[in-house]
């Protein structure tokens, strides 16, 4: 899996360096993303990229499926809460952000 990253903070947009771990798992239909190791890798680029995270939330069930779109809740270290919008690009699970907004 690659994780690579292009989105707003404070109105600036940067480009993450590209994470490289196997974030899927065997689920109950398929093959999905690692939702644990998904909001673990999530946090940690975005720390490295000085947003200050308190935690990651990802889904579980989302199926390896190239294009397949979801969504990480991202609460800040202020209590604030973001959306991370993020897309698996490749049959290996490689996804890359697409937004970090404010929540819905």
């Amino acid at each position: 899996m690659r994780l690579s990253a292009r989105f707003g903070v404070a109105s600036a947009l940067f480009a993450a360096a590209l994470f490289a771990a196997a974030l899927f798992a065997a689920g109950c239909g398929g093959t999905v993303v690692d939702d644990v190791k998904m909001a673990d890798t999530l946090k940690a680029e975005l720390q490295a990229s000085g947003v200050k995270v308190a935690s990651t939330d990802c889904p579980s069930d989302v199926p390896v499926e190239t294009g397949r779109k979801f969504e990480c809740t991202v609460k800040l270290e202020d209590g604030t809460e973001k959306i991370a919008t993020l897309k698996v690009t490749d049959k290996d699970a490689d996804v890359a952000f697409l937004d970090f907004g404010p929540s819905k």
